[in-house]
């Protein structure tokens, strides 16, 4: 199964940190956020790689080069400096993703989940994790029904971890340019063809230079 990690976002609630630094490069505890989620989709076998980008592109493919000593293989998507918003994103990146469903990883991240489980999973038009909401966004996104069924109506949310299994077929009837991935979600959740699952370990959306400075903290050594 190919992996795509999605990191053209302008990451503008980062500023001023990403006024000349892309945000997955930004960096945690000497390592930059992209980095991370690399060596864990290495760690668990996802060895062929896609990569979009868009503002600041360019310092990505330097940073990361041909995904050798990750030991994996790094195929890049160019989006030019305004992006083609998540979906767009996906659908432009297709020919590079093969015939096969494949993982979607944001690239503003942090997480300990185990990406290997998700090797092995079924997936109709799409299967996505789901985190218990964090306190900047406590209204969730998605309903988790007992058949694993999503829906986008419901009491009981949860948040879209930015960690998902598509098939190329979901993003058939999509339009070709700018396109965000949720109305495409709640669309095939209206046909019950989207499955989920809650992942309730470690997990961090890195959109503002505090929870940065949070996720540093959490990685810091521990004092002796």
């Amino acid at each position: 199964m190919r992996a795509m990690i999605l990191a053209a976002g302008r990451g503008e609630r980062m500023r001023p940190l990403t006024d000349n630094t892309p945000k997955p490069l930004l960096l945690a505890a000497g390592k930059s956020l992209i980095e991370r989620t690399i060596e864990q989709l290495v760690m668990a076998e996802f060895t062929e790689l896609v990569i979009n980008h868009a503002y600041l592109g360019r310092q990505i493919e330097t940073a990361l080069g041909d995904g050798s000593k990750f030991g994996a293989t790094i195929c890049y998507s160019p989006e030019g400096e305004t992006g083609l918003e998540t979906a767009g994103g996906i659908i432009h990146a297709l020919s590079l993703l093969g015939n096969a469903p494949f993982l979607v990883v944001n690239g503003d991240i942090a997480t300990n989940f185990p990406f290997a489980t998700l090797k092995t999973q079924a997936v109709d038009l799409a299967h996505l994790v789901l985190v218990p909401n964090p306190e900047h966004h406590a209204s969730g996104d998605f309903q988790l029904h007992p058949d694993n069924t999503l829906s986008s109506d419901g009491e009981n949310k949860w948040t879209f971890s930015g960690i998902g299994i598509y098939s190329p077929q979901f993003f058939n009837t999509a339009p070709k340019d700018s396109t965000k991935l949720a109305p495409l979600l709640r669309t095939a959740m209206s046909s019950q063809r989207v499955t989920g699952q809650v992942f309730e370990g470690f997990w961090m959306d890195i959109g503002t230079p505090e929870r940065l400075q949070t996720l540093e903290n959490h990685l810091a050594p521990s004092p002796i």
